[in-house]
Protein backbone atom coordinates (compact mmCIF):
# COMPACT_ATOMS: atom_id res chain seq x y z
CA UNK A 1 0.00 0.00 0.00
CA UNK A 2 2.75 2.40 0.91
CA UNK A 3 4.50 1.61 -2.37
CA UNK A 4 1.30 2.28 -4.33
CA UNK A 5 0.91 5.68 -2.66
CA UNK A 6 4.45 6.67 -3.59
CA UNK A 7 3.76 5.69 -7.19
CA UNK A 8 0.58 7.81 -7.28
CA UNK A 9 2.44 10.82 -5.84
CA UNK A 10 5.17 10.50 -8.46
CA UNK A 11 2.59 10.39 -11.25
CA UNK A 12 0.82 13.51 -9.87
CA UNK A 13 4.15 15.42 -9.70
CA UNK A 14 4.87 14.59 -13.33
CA UNK A 15 1.40 15.74 -14.39
CA UNK A 16 1.74 19.07 -12.51
CA UNK A 17 5.15 19.75 -14.07
CA UNK A 18 3.77 19.10 -17.54
CA UNK A 19 0.87 21.51 -16.96
CA UNK A 20 3.25 24.26 -15.87
CA UNK A 21 5.39 23.94 -19.01
CA UNK A 22 2.33 24.06 -21.23
CA UNK A 23 1.13 27.29 -19.59
CA UNK A 24 4.46 28.95 -20.13
CA UNK A 25 4.57 27.96 -23.78
CA UNK A 26 1.06 29.28 -24.35
CA UNK A 27 2.00 32.72 -22.97
CA UNK A 28 5.69 33.37 -23.63
CA UNK A 29 5.47 37.08 -22.71
CA UNK A 30 3.85 36.56 -19.36
CA UNK A 31 7.07 37.00 -17.47
CA UNK A 32 7.82 40.42 -19.07
CA UNK A 33 4.47 42.11 -18.53
CA UNK A 34 5.52 43.80 -15.33
CA UNK A 35 8.74 45.09 -16.87
CA UNK A 36 6.88 46.62 -19.80
CA UNK A 37 4.54 48.41 -17.44
CA UNK A 38 7.46 50.20 -15.78
CA UNK A 39 8.74 51.84 -19.00
CA UNK A 40 8.42 55.68 -19.02
CA UNK A 41 5.25 56.95 -20.60
CA UNK A 42 5.77 57.83 -24.25
CA UNK A 43 9.14 56.06 -24.53
CA UNK A 44 9.73 54.40 -27.89
CA UNK A 45 10.03 50.65 -27.71
CA UNK A 46 13.03 49.56 -29.78
CA UNK A 47 14.91 46.33 -30.10
CA UNK A 48 18.55 46.25 -31.05
CA UNK A 49 19.98 43.57 -33.32
CA UNK A 50 20.27 40.28 -31.45
CA UNK A 51 17.33 41.10 -29.20
CA UNK A 52 19.16 43.44 -26.80
CA UNK A 53 17.20 46.47 -25.59
CA UNK A 54 18.21 49.72 -27.37
CA UNK A 55 18.69 53.01 -25.52
CA UNK A 56 16.95 56.03 -27.15
CA UNK A 57 19.24 59.04 -27.74
CA UNK A 58 18.85 61.97 -25.40
CA UNK A 59 16.79 64.90 -26.62
CA UNK A 60 18.84 67.03 -28.98
CA UNK A 61 21.63 64.47 -29.31
CA UNK A 62 23.25 64.36 -32.74
CA UNK A 63 22.37 61.38 -34.88
CA UNK A 64 23.97 60.20 -38.08
CA UNK A 65 21.57 59.39 -40.91
CA UNK A 66 22.36 56.68 -43.44
CA UNK A 67 24.01 57.91 -46.64
CA UNK A 68 21.51 59.67 -48.88
CA UNK A 69 19.04 60.39 -46.09
CA UNK A 70 18.34 63.59 -44.19
CA UNK A 71 18.65 63.35 -40.44
CA UNK A 72 18.28 65.46 -37.33
CA UNK A 73 16.45 68.50 -38.73
CA UNK A 74 13.16 68.68 -36.86
CA UNK A 75 12.83 72.33 -35.80
CA UNK A 76 10.85 75.26 -37.16
CA UNK A 77 12.61 77.97 -39.17
CA UNK A 78 11.01 81.34 -39.92
CA UNK A 79 12.18 82.54 -43.34
CA UNK A 80 11.63 86.17 -44.33
CA UNK A 81 12.14 88.18 -47.50
CA UNK A 82 11.99 91.73 -48.74
CA UNK A 83 9.29 92.92 -51.10
CA UNK A 84 10.44 92.41 -54.69
CA UNK A 85 10.66 89.55 -57.16
CA UNK A 86 14.24 88.44 -56.58
CA UNK A 87 13.83 88.51 -52.81
CA UNK A 88 10.63 86.46 -53.02
CA UNK A 89 12.21 83.88 -55.32
CA UNK A 90 15.32 83.44 -53.18
CA UNK A 91 13.29 83.39 -49.98
CA UNK A 92 11.24 80.55 -51.45
CA UNK A 93 14.40 78.75 -52.59
CA UNK A 94 15.67 78.88 -48.99
CA UNK A 95 12.33 77.70 -47.62
CA UNK A 96 12.11 74.74 -49.99
CA UNK A 97 15.68 73.62 -49.28
CA UNK A 98 15.07 73.78 -45.54
CA UNK A 99 11.85 71.81 -45.86
CA UNK A 100 13.71 69.23 -47.89
CA UNK A 101 16.25 69.00 -45.06
CA UNK A 102 13.45 68.10 -42.67
CA UNK A 103 12.57 71.45 -41.11
CA UNK A 104 9.15 72.95 -40.68
CA UNK A 105 9.24 76.37 -42.36
CA UNK A 106 7.14 79.41 -41.62
CA UNK A 107 7.24 81.89 -44.48
CA UNK A 108 7.17 85.61 -43.65
CA UNK A 109 7.72 87.12 -47.08
CA UNK A 110 7.16 90.57 -48.57
CA UNK A 111 8.25 92.34 -45.37
CA UNK A 112 9.34 95.60 -46.97
CA UNK A 113 12.72 97.26 -47.52
CA UNK A 114 16.00 96.50 -45.73
CA UNK A 115 15.25 98.34 -42.44
CA UNK A 116 12.07 96.31 -41.93
CA UNK A 117 13.68 92.96 -42.73
CA UNK A 118 16.75 93.69 -40.62
CA UNK A 119 14.61 94.73 -37.64
CA UNK A 120 12.54 91.54 -37.94
CA UNK A 121 15.70 89.42 -37.97
CA UNK A 122 17.34 91.22 -35.06
CA UNK A 123 14.18 90.94 -32.93
CA UNK A 124 13.68 87.23 -33.65
CA UNK A 125 10.48 87.65 -35.66
CA UNK A 126 12.32 85.78 -38.42
CA UNK A 127 15.36 83.49 -38.31
CA UNK A 128 16.91 84.32 -41.68
CA UNK A 129 16.36 86.22 -44.93
CA UNK A 130 18.28 86.89 -48.17
CA UNK A 131 20.29 90.14 -48.16
CA UNK A 132 22.83 91.77 -50.46
CA UNK A 133 26.41 92.05 -49.25
CA UNK A 134 26.97 95.74 -49.93
CA UNK A 135 23.47 96.59 -48.72
CA UNK A 136 24.47 95.09 -45.39
CA UNK A 137 27.71 97.03 -45.33
CA UNK A 138 26.40 100.40 -46.50
CA UNK A 139 22.80 100.46 -45.27
CA UNK A 140 22.90 98.41 -42.08
CA UNK A 141 26.46 98.95 -40.84
CA UNK A 142 26.78 102.43 -42.35
CA UNK A 143 30.37 101.77 -43.43
CA UNK A 144 32.38 102.75 -46.48
CA UNK A 145 32.30 100.47 -49.55
CA UNK A 146 34.63 97.48 -49.77
CA UNK A 147 35.27 96.40 -53.36
CA UNK A 148 37.05 93.08 -52.71
CA UNK A 149 34.38 90.39 -52.27
CA UNK A 150 36.39 88.29 -49.81
CA UNK A 151 37.22 91.28 -47.62
CA UNK A 152 33.60 92.39 -47.80
CA UNK A 153 32.28 89.05 -46.54
CA UNK A 154 34.87 88.91 -43.76
CA UNK A 155 33.90 92.39 -42.57
CA UNK A 156 30.19 91.58 -42.71
CA UNK A 157 30.53 88.43 -40.65
CA UNK A 158 32.69 90.11 -38.05
CA UNK A 159 30.46 93.16 -37.58
CA UNK A 160 27.12 91.37 -37.76
CA UNK A 161 28.23 88.75 -35.25
CA UNK A 162 29.55 91.29 -32.75
CA UNK A 163 26.76 93.87 -33.13
CA UNK A 164 23.64 91.81 -33.84
CA UNK A 165 24.50 88.14 -33.12
CA UNK A 166 23.74 87.44 -36.78
CA UNK A 167 25.99 85.93 -39.43
CA UNK A 168 26.26 85.50 -43.20
CA UNK A 169 26.29 82.18 -45.06
CA UNK A 170 27.87 81.72 -48.51
CA UNK A 171 27.00 84.48 -51.04
CA UNK A 172 25.63 83.89 -54.54
CA UNK A 173 27.79 83.84 -57.64
CA UNK A 174 25.75 86.68 -59.16
CA UNK A 175 26.37 90.38 -58.55
CA UNK A 176 23.09 92.27 -58.55
CA UNK A 177 24.61 95.71 -58.46
CA UNK A 178 22.61 98.87 -59.05
CA UNK A 179 22.80 100.30 -62.53
CA UNK A 180 20.98 102.65 -64.89
CA UNK A 181 19.08 101.42 -67.97
CA UNK A 182 17.79 103.39 -70.96
CA UNK A 183 16.27 102.47 -74.30
CA UNK A 184 18.50 102.43 -77.37
CA UNK A 185 16.63 105.48 -78.72
CA UNK A 186 17.28 107.48 -75.54
CA UNK A 187 20.93 106.44 -75.48
CA UNK A 188 21.34 107.73 -79.04
CA UNK A 189 19.28 110.91 -78.55
CA UNK A 190 21.13 112.01 -75.40
CA UNK A 191 24.51 110.41 -76.21
CA UNK A 192 24.43 108.28 -73.07
CA UNK A 193 27.06 105.59 -72.55
CA UNK A 194 28.28 106.09 -68.98
CA UNK A 195 27.10 107.29 -65.58
CA UNK A 196 29.11 110.44 -66.18
CA UNK A 197 27.08 111.09 -69.33
CA UNK A 198 23.83 110.53 -67.42
CA UNK A 199 24.67 112.90 -64.58
CA UNK A 200 25.88 115.53 -67.05
CA UNK A 201 22.42 115.42 -68.72
CA UNK A 202 20.44 115.03 -65.48
CA UNK A 203 18.34 118.14 -66.10
CA UNK A 204 16.99 116.54 -69.28
CA UNK A 205 16.34 113.08 -67.85
CA UNK A 206 13.22 111.80 -66.12
CA UNK A 207 14.46 109.07 -63.80
CA UNK A 208 12.41 106.31 -62.17
CA UNK A 209 13.23 103.76 -59.51
CA UNK A 210 12.58 102.40 -56.00
CA UNK A 211 11.13 104.82 -53.43
CA UNK A 212 14.13 104.49 -51.10
CA UNK A 213 16.77 104.97 -53.81
CA UNK A 214 17.41 108.73 -53.33
CA UNK A 215 18.06 108.24 -49.60
CA UNK A 216 20.22 105.10 -49.71
CA UNK A 217 23.78 105.33 -48.47
CA UNK A 218 25.15 103.87 -51.70
CA UNK A 219 23.23 106.56 -53.61
CA UNK A 220 24.91 109.25 -51.53
CA UNK A 221 28.27 107.71 -52.46
CA UNK A 222 27.14 107.76 -56.09
CA UNK A 223 26.21 111.44 -55.86
CA UNK A 224 29.58 112.31 -54.35
CA UNK A 225 31.56 110.40 -56.96
CA UNK A 226 29.60 111.72 -59.95
CA UNK A 227 29.16 115.24 -58.63
CA UNK A 228 25.39 115.63 -58.72
CA UNK A 229 22.33 114.85 -56.58
CA UNK A 230 19.40 112.70 -57.65
CA UNK A 231 17.28 115.80 -57.02
CA UNK A 232 19.09 117.34 -59.99
CA UNK A 233 17.25 115.09 -62.43
CA UNK A 234 14.29 116.60 -64.26
CA UNK A 235 12.01 114.25 -62.34
CA UNK A 236 12.22 111.24 -60.06
CA UNK A 237 9.28 108.83 -60.15
CA UNK A 238 8.80 106.20 -57.47
CA UNK A 239 8.18 103.03 -59.45
CA UNK A 240 9.02 100.28 -57.00
CA UNK A 241 11.44 97.47 -57.71
CA UNK A 242 9.42 95.31 -60.10
CA UNK A 243 8.18 95.42 -63.68
CA UNK A 244 6.52 98.84 -63.28
CA UNK A 245 9.92 100.45 -63.91
CA UNK A 246 10.30 98.67 -67.23
CA UNK A 247 6.73 99.36 -68.30
CA UNK A 248 7.24 103.08 -67.61
CA UNK A 249 10.46 103.09 -69.63
CA UNK A 250 8.87 101.21 -72.51
CA UNK A 251 5.85 103.54 -72.53
CA UNK A 252 8.00 106.69 -72.49
CA UNK A 253 6.85 107.85 -69.05
CA UNK A 254 10.50 108.06 -67.93
CA UNK A 255 13.81 108.32 -69.79
CA UNK A 256 15.96 106.18 -67.53
CA UNK A 257 15.43 103.77 -64.66
CA UNK A 258 17.36 102.45 -61.71
CA UNK A 259 17.87 98.80 -62.63
CA UNK A 260 19.51 95.81 -61.00
CA UNK A 261 22.09 93.61 -62.69
CA UNK A 262 19.93 90.47 -62.58
CA UNK A 263 16.66 92.03 -63.78
CA UNK A 264 15.27 89.70 -66.43
CA UNK A 265 13.80 92.42 -68.61
CA UNK A 266 17.14 94.11 -69.28
CA UNK A 267 17.96 91.44 -71.85
CA UNK A 268 14.43 90.84 -73.10
CA UNK A 269 13.66 94.55 -73.66
CA UNK A 270 17.05 95.12 -75.37
CA UNK A 271 17.94 97.93 -73.02
CA UNK A 272 21.23 99.78 -72.84
CA UNK A 273 23.05 99.48 -69.50
CA UNK A 274 25.20 102.50 -68.75
CA UNK A 275 28.79 101.98 -67.63
CA UNK A 276 29.77 102.79 -64.05
CA UNK A 277 32.91 104.49 -65.36
CA UNK A 278 34.07 105.73 -61.94
CA UNK A 279 33.21 102.46 -60.13
CA UNK A 280 30.80 103.87 -57.59
CA UNK A 281 29.10 100.57 -56.84
CA UNK A 282 30.72 97.62 -55.04
CA UNK A 283 29.54 93.99 -55.19
CA UNK A 284 25.95 93.06 -54.40
CA UNK A 285 25.95 89.28 -54.02
CA UNK A 286 23.04 87.72 -52.17
CA UNK A 287 23.38 85.51 -49.09
CA UNK A 288 21.29 84.16 -46.22
CA UNK A 289 21.69 86.26 -43.08
CA UNK A 290 20.94 84.02 -40.10
CA UNK A 291 20.48 84.39 -36.36
CA UNK A 292 23.49 82.81 -34.64
CA UNK A 293 21.38 81.22 -31.92
CA UNK A 294 19.26 79.43 -34.51
CA UNK A 295 22.34 78.33 -36.46
CA UNK A 296 23.93 76.99 -33.26
CA UNK A 297 20.77 75.02 -32.53
CA UNK A 298 20.47 73.72 -36.10
CA UNK A 299 23.84 73.77 -37.92
CA UNK A 300 22.15 71.83 -40.75
CA UNK A 301 20.79 75.19 -41.94
CA UNK A 302 24.18 76.09 -43.39
CA UNK A 303 24.55 72.74 -45.15
CA UNK A 304 21.08 73.04 -46.67
CA UNK A 305 21.50 76.60 -48.00
CA UNK A 306 25.17 76.86 -48.99
CA UNK A 307 24.71 74.41 -51.87
CA UNK A 308 22.62 77.03 -53.65
CA UNK A 309 25.26 79.79 -53.81
CA UNK A 310 27.32 78.66 -56.84
CA UNK A 311 24.20 77.90 -58.90
CA UNK A 312 22.80 81.43 -58.66
CA UNK A 313 24.75 83.03 -61.48
CA UNK A 314 23.89 86.31 -63.24
CA UNK A 315 22.19 84.51 -66.13
CA UNK A 316 20.37 82.03 -63.88
CA UNK A 317 18.94 84.80 -61.72
CA UNK A 318 17.96 86.90 -64.73
CA UNK A 319 16.04 83.93 -66.08
CA UNK A 320 14.28 83.26 -62.77
CA UNK A 321 13.28 86.90 -62.44
CA UNK A 322 11.98 87.06 -66.00
CA UNK A 323 9.79 84.00 -65.54
CA UNK A 324 7.96 85.94 -62.83
CA UNK A 325 8.13 89.49 -64.23
CA UNK A 326 7.82 88.60 -67.92
CA UNK A 327 4.72 87.92 -70.01
CA UNK A 328 4.20 84.43 -68.58
CA UNK A 329 3.88 85.95 -65.08
CA UNK A 330 4.58 82.67 -63.31
CA UNK A 331 4.18 82.32 -59.56
CA UNK A 332 7.52 82.80 -57.80
CA UNK A 333 6.99 79.66 -55.71
CA UNK A 334 6.55 77.51 -58.83
CA UNK A 335 9.64 79.05 -60.44
CA UNK A 336 11.73 78.34 -57.35
CA UNK A 337 10.47 74.74 -57.12
CA UNK A 338 11.28 74.07 -60.78
CA UNK A 339 14.80 75.50 -60.45
CA UNK A 340 15.64 73.25 -57.51
CA UNK A 341 14.20 70.19 -59.26
CA UNK A 342 16.18 70.94 -62.44
CA UNK A 343 19.36 71.12 -60.37
CA UNK A 344 18.57 67.94 -58.42
CA UNK A 345 18.57 69.74 -55.08
CA UNK A 346 15.34 68.25 -53.76
CA UNK A 347 15.49 64.72 -52.40
CA UNK A 348 12.00 64.27 -50.99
Amino acid sequence: MFTQRLSLLAILALLLAACGQAGTAANPTAGSAGAAATAPAGAAATVAPGGAAATAPAAGAATTAPAGETGGATGTIQVGSKNFTEALITGELYALLLEDAGFEVERKFDLGATPVAQAALASGDIDLYPEYTSTGLLEVLQQEPIFDRTELLTALRSEYESQFQLTWLEPSAFNNTNTFAVTADTATRLSLKTYSDLFAKAGEVRLGGPPEFPERQDTKNLETIYGGPISGFAEYSQLGTGSLRYDALKNGDVDAIVAFGTDGRIRVDNLVILEDDKQAYPSYSLAPVVRQDKLAEFPQIADALNVLAPLLTDSAMQDLNYQVDGPDAKEYAAVAQAFLEQNNLLTR
